[in-house]
């Protein structure tokens, strides 16, 4: 960041805003995408007022922040927005397509803004003057014209990304610091609670009265109001911060509470809560003390609140600021390094609790009865806690599918379509790794369904199908994997044009190719078949990199199309996880772990149940169903020292909707055990995963059963 910007605090000491940067930048991203995301799903004609008010408060939040850290541009972009949507909520104006537009588009501008000041230094930011030009047409109830789409101009910032202490060192600079105008005359009721002493209120009205051009104030009556309670009808043309540095002569700030608009007395005592207030509740961006604009406290207060109810409706307030209730926080954010610290300790004390486990078996248990409990009692809570642990690596794919309605609504705008987004199984979780890995992969994919698979409406409409398309991406588990699809029901794939354009690339197809392999051939390198190339798609880059992705996963990507009816692509991926149940089986001298989510059954079987078919090719019956086999002795080579000794134990493996017979030597048991990368500490080895420690301080591999499905077909 830039060097600290600091500005004395009421207190006088230096205050030093840095420390709040990335938590205002964090804040700031989640409510542009909630704002987003409302925006996304805005019904313009029956949007109702809980859905605008939840726009604007995203916008003010943003601008309280922006202007309290001094950054002028985001509060200045973000308070014509805050107009535009004060209007709209206020229904002085009807929400239109284009008041949307052109509030998603100062939402990315105001993003790529936060982003010039998050990275400090010089930074690049997209110019904000025509949009504010076009939503200050709305405000006035015109309709701006629609802008060219050409690439926005970008200035190159060469000022500091911090304002300097001269540019905020006045209490009001930043835009409209206060929630209300100063200098027109405004109606606001003023609620003083917890009186010491009735003479505070009589004080309080002589002090108001002898200011000259204050204003009027009177007080209100009714029966319910409380005997240490006051609340005036008050005219004034006075900021809500003068009028509570006034009132702070004779009572604490956080005894008064303002409210815009004048009440009748039985509104202004009724038992309800206070809505619309300045700064929704969780997010915490009010001006504190010592931040720039910030209004500079009493010498003698040592906390206040100010609550400002900004609704032109009849708002209620509350019979103290201090019972308003303060929803608990739900969430603390944690680097990832220090969970992924976490993860490492848990699999070192089940690595640990593996070893005293396995070394307590020869312990008798009528002398050493005590002993086994606790480590009875140890290995159920390490599992627990392991549990536990894993989970919080986990997010929904919610996080990825809330991307995507965005970017198909502007490709969709561009391509002259018209599509349907549904989402399933939002809350399907995965872990953060893989999350953050699949995301550009299913990008592709469903910008290729939006842009190949659905036609435009003239065309669906001759085709006998609705105008609007639907593009459907589910999420599921599904054993050990998750499936992820990505849906549509488009025109689907050309199964001749796909061979002629594969043989234009001097590749070697026969028409004898099932579909399932034809529809492989999209995934070659620069494979396309695009009539035209444009900015959405026809260079061939972008299948090729999905599967190029998947692979590395150790996942695996299928397509099913039918030619006018649409097409799915699914991606299958493990759950890669750092700790897992497994199935130890042993071979010679050497022990193998399956993952337990894999594993079907195991069995006991005669050397003469197996069949040998062509090229050596074993075939086992199992319940009227032919398995091939995989002699694990034959593929990772295990030295027999006993030449007597036979494979005689099969276990079914399923992986891949597909299921083979591993022949091993016997079955250890079932375990947990910490997963090791082999590719950072040693190289990729061909059908293993991965590696992990025993109790008895040994390695053992993790097979890879995708691999060993896949190797049995071939």
């Amino acid at each position: 960041m830039a060097e600290a910007h600091r500005e004395s605090g009421g207190s006088g000491a230096d205050f030093d805003l840095s420390q709040f940067y990335q938590i205002f930048f964090e804040e700031a991203g989640e409510n542009l995408d909630q704002m987003e995301q409302m925006l996304l799903h805005l019904n313009l004609d029956t949007a109702d007022d809980e859905e605008l008010n939840g726009i604007f408060r995203c916008a003010h939040s943003i601008k309280g922040g922006a202007a309290t850290f001094g950054f002028s541009d985001v509060a200045e972009l973000t308070h014509k927005m805050e107009s535009l949507l004060d209007k709209l909520r206020r229904h002085e104006l009807k929400p239109t397509s284009a008041m949307v537009d052109v509030l998603l588009e100062s939402a990315d501008a105001s993003r790529a803004l936060l982003a010039c000041h998050q990275a400090g230094t010089v930074g690049q930011g997209p110019a904000t003057g025509e949009l504010v030009r076009r939503i200050q047409a709305f405000v006035a109830g015109e309709v701006p014209p629609v802008p060219p789409t050409v690439a926005t101009p970008v200035v190159l910032q060469t000022a500091p990304a911090l304002p300097a202490k001269s540019q905020t060192a006045s209490s009001h600079a930043a835009p409209e610091t206060a929630s209300a105008t100063v200098g027109a005359m405004r109606q606001l009721v003023i609620r003083l609670t917890k009186l010491q002493h009735p003479e505070q209120a009589n004080a309080v009205m002589e002090l108001f009265r002898d200011i000259p051009g204050l204003g009027e104030i009177k007080i209100l009556e009714a029966p319910d109001i409380a005997s240490d309670e006051r609340v005036f009808d008050v005219s004034t043309s006075s900021s809500n911060e003068d009028l509570l540095d006034l009132f702070a002569f004779h009572v604490a700030r956080e005894q008064v509470l303002i409210q815009e608009a004048p009440l009748s007395a039985e509104q202004a005592v009724a038992p309800a809560a206070v809505t619309a207030i300045a700064e929704p509740a969780g997010t915490g961006y009010g001006f504190f003390d010592g931040a720039p604009g910030a209004p500079q406290p009493h010498p003698a207060e040592t906390s206040s609140t100010l609550v400002v109810a900004e609704s032109s409706k009849p708002v209620t307030p509350r019979a103290s600021v201090a019972s308003v209730p303060q929803p608990e926080a739900a969430t603390i954010r944690v680097a990832i390094s220090k969970v992924d610290q976490l993860i490492n300790l848990v699999g070192e004390l089940v690595i640990t609790q593996a070893m005293l486990a396995q070394n307590s078996r020869l312990l008798d248990p009528a002398v050493y009865q005590q002993l086994l409990t606790g480590l009875s009692d140890l290995d159920r809570n390490t599992r627990d806690l392991q549990e536990s642990v894993m989970s919080i690596r986990m997010i929904p794919m919610s996080i990825v599918f809330s991307r995507f309605p965005r970017m198909l609504r502007d490709l969709a705008g561009k391509l002259g379509k018209k599509v349907d987004f549904v989402t399933q199984g939002e809350a399907t979780e995965l872990d953060k790794g893989l999350v953050e890995k699949i995301t550009d992969p299913l990008t592709h994919l469903v910008r290729n369904s939006c842009d190949h698979g659905i036609e435009l409406p003239a065309d669906r409409v001759r085709a006998g199908k609705s105008e609007t398309g639907t593009i459907t991406l589910s999420a599921a588990h599904q054993g050990g994997s998750i499936v992820i699809e990505v849906r549509d029901d488009g025109k689907g794939m050309s199964r001749q044009k796909i061979l002629d354009k594969a043989r234009e690339r001097g590749m070697e197809v026969s028409d004898q190719l099932s579909d399932a392999e034809v529809w492989q051939l999209i995934f070659a390198p620069g494979f396309s078949t695009a009539e035209v190339v444009t900015d959405v798609s026809g260079r061939g880059v972008g299948m090729d990199v999905v599967k190029r992705n998947i692979s590395s996963l150790n996942g695996t990507v299928d397509i099913e199309s039918h030619e006018g009816q649409g097409m799915r692509v699914s991606v299958r991926l493990p759950l890669t996880l750092a700790i897992m149940d497994g199935m130890s089986v042993g071979v010679g001298n050497e022990v193998y772990i399956l993952p337990l989510s894999s594993v079907v059954e195991s069995f006991q079987v005669r050397s003469e149940a197996i069949s040998t078919v062509g090229q050596d090719a074993q075939l086992v019956k199992v319940r009227d169903e032919y398995m091939p086999v995989i002699e694990l002795e034959k593929v990772f080579q295990v030295p027999r020292f006993d030449s007597e000794k036979t494979s005689d134990m099969m276990v079914v493996i399923e992986a891949d909707g597909s299921r083979v017979v591993l022949l091993v030597d016997e079955l250890l048991g079932q375990q947990q055990v910490v997963v090791k990368n082999l590719e950072t500490n040693y190289r990729k080895v061909p059908n293993v995963s991965g590696a992990t420690i025993l109790g008895d301080g040994k390695v053992a591999l993790i097979l890879d059963t995708g691999a060993l499905v896949r190797r049995s077909r071939h």
